[in-house]
């Protein structure tokens, strides 16, 4: 009980869970140990870049593809040229399409040195199945969402500032941006870190980026844990998640996520549709973790990424949201200033 009220008081008044040890693992244990820091950082995406045919590359292979990458939208060239801003010239114009591409000095970036390594393998793509490392959608979806593309904002730096709403939910600081907190965990352009803490009755899952938390009940069994979901009309971010344990593996089941969430998220599920992640003590510096994204109204099957947490010292980092905190409303203040002088006051 005292452990349940410790996270509770961390999450709600921001304070530092301490460094817990990463217990020791051995194949024959009933539970997976999952507490301590973590990071999932890598170069590999989701799905697997064209002209690439397998799922394991040579440790040379994987190198070689990370030299050709991009980063934040910035070419190779444009990294080796040295810092994104020049400090002589000063930002490109605004609404130019390398605004956003170029508003990164690499400095601040930190999304690995190479692609995901999986059980001493890389990896070219999150994806596992299907085997082509591409997510099987169907070509006419089964229900309508509401999708939304903030591609040309990030690009221009121009978009709509009508109000709050109108800005992404991660530039508003309410979420980390790439599903970094899931359901459907993946790292990022930098704060990859996570603190896993693990109880007899919870598994809480601490995220660097945002601070977002999950907080999951632990249940005996698949049955018990679906039966106390709770009410449909409750949409938390991140969903519904319950978990139970199989044999070594660690499973939990999501479902009812925030609609705003899903129409601005890289793995979109409908209502009806649910997202199964699990988490295996591979070695005792290395969970291995799958999710499966299970809804036939938009995916002509079940489909299942796969990636790796290392273990790391730390620390994780305080992820202060500078967007949230300022530059929001200075653009919403700079659109209604914008509104008076096109409206002649």
């Amino acid at each position: 009980m005292k452990i349940k009220k410790f996270i509770l008081i961390t999450i709600i008044f921001g304070i530092s869970l301490p460094i817990l040890p990463t217990l020791g693992f051995t194949q024959n244990e009933e539970k997976p140990q999952l507490s301590g820091i973590w990071s999932n950082a890598s170069r590999t995406s989701l799905t697997r870049p064209r002209g690439t045919e397998t799922l394991v590359v040579s440790a040379e292979v994987a190198q070689k593809m990370v030299r050709n990458m991009s980063i934040a939208g910035i070419s190779r060239e444009n990294i080796e040229a040295g810092p994104a801003i020049d400090p002589e010239t000063g930002a490109p114009p605004a609404g130019g399409q390398d605004f956003g591409l170029r508003g990164y000095n690499l400095f601040w970036t930190d999304p690995g040195s190479n692609l995901a390594s999986v059980k001493g393998e890389f990896r070219t793509s999150l994806i596992v199945n299907p085997e082509n490392g591409q997510i099987p959608r169907l070509a006419t979806p089964q229900v309508e969402m509401e999708r939304a593309n903030f591609g040309a904002r990030y690009l221009t730096g121009v978009g709509d500032a009508a109000g709050p709403e109108a800005i992404p939910i991660a530039e508003r600081c309410l979420i980390g941006f790439g599903n970094t907190a899931g359901p459907g965990m993946m790292g990022t352009l930098y704060n990859s870190t996570y603190q896993f803490v693990q109880t007899d009755d919870y598994f809480m899952i601490s995220v660097e980026m945002a601070h977002d938390a999950r907080i999951i009940p632990i249940f005996d069994s698949a049955k018990e844990a679906r039966a106390n979901l709770r009410p449909e009309v409750h949409q938390p971010w991140f969903g519904d998640s319950r978990g139970w344990y199989e044999g070594n593996t660690l499973i939990v089941e999501t479902v009812n996520i925030n609609s705003l969430q899903m129409s601005q998220s890289s793995i979109p599920i409908s209502p009806t549709g649910r997202i199964v992640e699990r988490f295996s003590r591979y070695s005792d510096s290395e969970i291995v973790y799958q999710f499966t994204v299970d809804d036939s109204n938009l995916y002509s099957q079940p489909w299942t990424a796969e990636l790796s947490y290392h273990v790391t010292n730390g620390p994780v980092y305080e992820y202060a949201c500078h967007e949230g905190n300022y530059s929001m409303p200075g653009i919403l203040a700079g659109a209604r200033r914008l509104e008076r002088e096109e409206a002649g006051r």
